[in-house]
């Protein structure tokens, strides 16, 4: 039952995510350039923008339902429900945010929503949600996650990579969320013991992770295209924290040879539809775009 409630929750999250991005989007372009050398200005300016504050606070309420979903449903099908929401996000920024989607980026998403859905039917969605993990496996997925996210913020200012350059940065931010998902799960396990858990060091990292995302995602979605870069991030973020289940957390990956067999395809196919959504870039038009 309260499995079921976890997955309610992952798909309002998902809607409630999406929708505060193209939000965020909005308000973000309109707003001065973040500059992480003066982080309270850059944050101050961003929140002037109505429509940053509003999707803001979308997004808080969105987060709730996503802790929710987090600590009612095993990890990983609760962020496969949450990462198909990019479903929404392609619907929504068609139809009602004056985007428009390509082919290429229309199969990517397709790709991508369909694949975690075969990773939901697949996942063992029988079993309980659990915060139990081992410790060893947490600081070694943490590390590696740091380690791209920070190399992926450094790729971003090298001007010769023909890649957006705010997809890198999306990327790294949701590499961001996804290490403060993790952690949330963590820590969800010792607040059993009352208000005193929140004194663990997952709290900092929670913390710590959540500021370098809000920055690294404002940055992202003034540089780059607003679909490919909320797209990037949702499954950056997703994809990690679905590994992080699996391998931290003890999600099984399935009961038999065929299931294992058909999330490992659904886990190579998120990378092939994560690689078609954002839109083509030439080299002179990677060379020239301005910061």
């Amino acid at each position: 039952m309260s499995v079921g409630i976890g997955l309610i929750c992952a798909l309002l999250s998902a809607l409630g995510t999406n929708l505060a991005f193209l939000f965020k989007h909005k308000g973000a372009v309109a707003a001065p350039d973040v500059d992480m050398r003066h982080p309270l200005r850059s944050t101050i300016d961003l929140f002037r923008s109505k429509w940053w504050s509003i999707g803001w606070g979308l997004a808080a309420v969105a987060f709730a339902l996503h802790v929710a979903a987090l600590t009612l449903a095993p990890i990983s099908i609760g962020q496969a429900v949450l990462a198909g929401g990019l479903v929404f996000l392609a619907v929504l920024a068609e139809r009602f945010f004056g985007f428009e989607l390509g082919r290429r980026q229309w199969i990517g998403i397709g790709l991508v929503a369909v694949s975690l859905g075969l990773l939901t039917l697949t996942g063992g969605g029988e079993g309980d949600a659990q915060s139990e993990y081992s410790l060893a496996g947490m600081i070694i997925f943490e590390g590696i996650a740091v380690c791209l996210g920070l190399l992926l913020v450094l790729s971003h200012l090298i001007e010769r990579i023909p890649v957006q350059r705010g997809v890198l940065l999306g990327i790294a931010a949701g590499l961001g969320f996804g290490i403060s998902d993790v952690a949330i799960k963590a820590l969800s396990g010792e607040l059993d013991s009352g208000p005193s858990g929140l004194l663990s060091p997952w709290s900092v990292v929670i913390v710590t992770a959540g500021v370098f995302s809000f920055f690294a995602s404002a940055r992202s979605l003034q540089i780059g295209d607003g679909v490919a870069v909320i797209a990037v991030t949702s499954v950056a973020a997703n994809l990690s924290t679905i590994v992080a289940g699996l391998a931290v957390f003890g999600d099984r990956i399935g009961n038999d040879a065929l299931l294992i067999g058909v999330r490992v395809v659904a886990f190579a196919l998120i990378l092939v539809g994560a690689a078609l959504i954002p839109a083509p870039v030439r080299a002179g038009e990677a060379l020239g775009d301005p910061a």
